[in-house]
């Protein structure tokens, strides 16, 4: 049986996310996705917001579990047994800061594979930072995200600003 974990900060979870999901599902039996805490970084969602709104969006995929972690993935994975990391990339932009990533974990933990996999094409322009600024201005998002985060953002934007 192959586990993988699919890590990132998933703030919002977009369809460019859950279409990696589907396609990692080809290729691992089981599937984490592993919840970034991030408290460097302004968020939209807070990590258990982003969890329970995943969580729905998982429902027809028994075998996906969704947890927070932080700290390093590396250890996130020793501790479920995981060897399989999914990771996805938009464009060959992407690549050099993920191949950065890859090198280190494979020092911190060599029998750590890595799996890219490339964006579909309908897919690659989607970002969480890019959906989060079109829907502040009032943007249509509902093509670029699934529908519980639609309106999960809907009723975010709604509220007053602090």
């Amino acid at each position: 049986m192959h586990s993988a974990v699919y890590p990132g900060s998933f703030d919002p979870f977009t369809n460019g996310h859950l279409d990696i999901v589907q396609r990692a599902l080809r290729i691992a039996d089981s599937l984490t996705i592993a919840v970034l805490k991030n408290t460097s970084k302004k968020s939209l969602f807070s990590p258990d917001e982003r969890v329970e709104i995943i969580r729905e969006v998982m429902k027809p995929y028994p075998q996906v579990k969704v947890e927070t972690f932080e700290g390093l993935m590396v250890d996130f994975c020793r501790d479920r047994g995981i060897h399989l990391v999914i990771r996805g990339l938009r464009a060959v932009s992407d690549f050099d800061y993920e191949h950065a990533i890859f090198l280190m974990n494979r020092k911190l933990l060599p029998s750590l594979e890595t799996v890219f996999l490339m964006a579909s094409s309908e897919n690659s322009f989607i970002s969480s930072t890019i959906v989060k600024e079109v829907a502040h201005f009032g943007g249509n998002i509902v093509d670029q995200v699934p529908a519980i985060v639609f309106q999960r953002m809907a009723e975010r934007n709604k509220e007053p600003k602090a």
